[in-house]
């Protein structure tokens, strides 16, 4: 067999095998690496390139090598599985770096972490003012996770008492300028809805590069050329918006009107649309 044949095959042997042992590992290999996992990584590397290109050894020994090591990790993470101590040994614990809007150099240096190294990890999170910060921790992965003091945090919904409509995961139904019919059925709509939606919006099947439907029955739309403005959506804001008018009316009626038995019923009336007003805001305004 000629040399350069002979090298194609371990080749292409050896990145099947590699292939093989990487998914025996599993996707934290890829994910995140561990110091043992790191080390693995280069080895198994070496490994696989000097029994691509040795020719006078037996493959089967570079195979048992790469075995071996690739075997290493999986049974170190068992390990961490069973035991919080070779966990700790293994992986590292994580590092308070700041604590109540002080900087605890001594941890920082421990960890070898600069005061410039910090700062630009926290503008990466938008954080620019260490007294800002409840708390600041090293992970044992080496990121750096951030909880900022309650007078800082965001505003949520939460936060003012308003009902939000749970997310979920829009469904693609055009891309690259065809309908995609699994995704339709998910949500119960075919192409006839597609195709009606994209006359109201004035925009052609194949000038759409992404078709996306929420929730709420919207289809979002984007073009290939950017220039072109889509009309947004205004079915949902419409229809509250008529709600609210009726509401309105309700109350109006009962106001103007003087007869006593009809007043209550406009009363009742207004104040049971307005109950289901405030139950359908949230999936109406998002």
């Amino acid at each position: 067999m000629p040399d350069w044949l002979n090298i194609v095959i371990r080749s292409v042997g050896a990145l099947l095998y590699l292939f093989l042992l990487t998914k025996v590992i599993g996707k934290r290999q890829i994910r995140q690496l561990t110091y043992v996992e790191y080390i693995v990584g280069i080895t198994i590397g070496s490994i696989a390139a000097f029994m691509a290109t040795e020719l006078d050894g037996p493959i089967y020994h570079s195979l048992i090598s790469l075995t071996i090591f690739a075997m290493f990790p999986v049974l170190l993470e068992w390990l961490s599985l069973k035991s919080k101590k070779a966990r700790n040994l293994l992986e590292g614990n994580a590092t308070v770096l700041i604590k109540d809007g002080k900087i605890l150099e001594d941890n920082l240096k421990s960890q070898r972490v600069s005061t410039e190294e910090l700062m630009e990890q926290l503008r990466e999170k938008n954080i620019f003012r260490v007294a800002d910060v409840e708390f600041a921790l090293m992970e044992a992965s080496g990121s750096i996770s951030v909880l900022l003091k309650s007078q800082h945090q965001p505003l949520t919904p939460q936060h003012l008492g308003l009902k939000v409509s749970p997310a979920e995961e829009p469904q693609a139904v055009i891309m690259d300028g065809m309908i995609m019919d699994e995704p339709l059925a998910t949500i119960g709509l075919n192409r006839n809805w597609v195709r009606s939606e994209l006359e109201k919006a004035g925009v052609a099947l194949e000038n759409v590069f992404l078709g996306q439907v929420d929730k709420g029955g919207q289809l979002y739309l984007d073009l290939y050329d950017d220039k072109l403005k889509v009309p947004q959506p205004l079915a949902m804001k419409l229809t509250f918006a008529t709600l609210k008018k009726c509401q309105a009316d309700l109350e109006l009626f009962a106001l103007s009107t003087k007869d006593e038995r009809m007043k209550r019923v406009y009363q009742v009336d207004a104040e049971g649309l307005q109950s289901i007003i405030n139950e359908v805001e949230p999936l109406l305004l998002r």
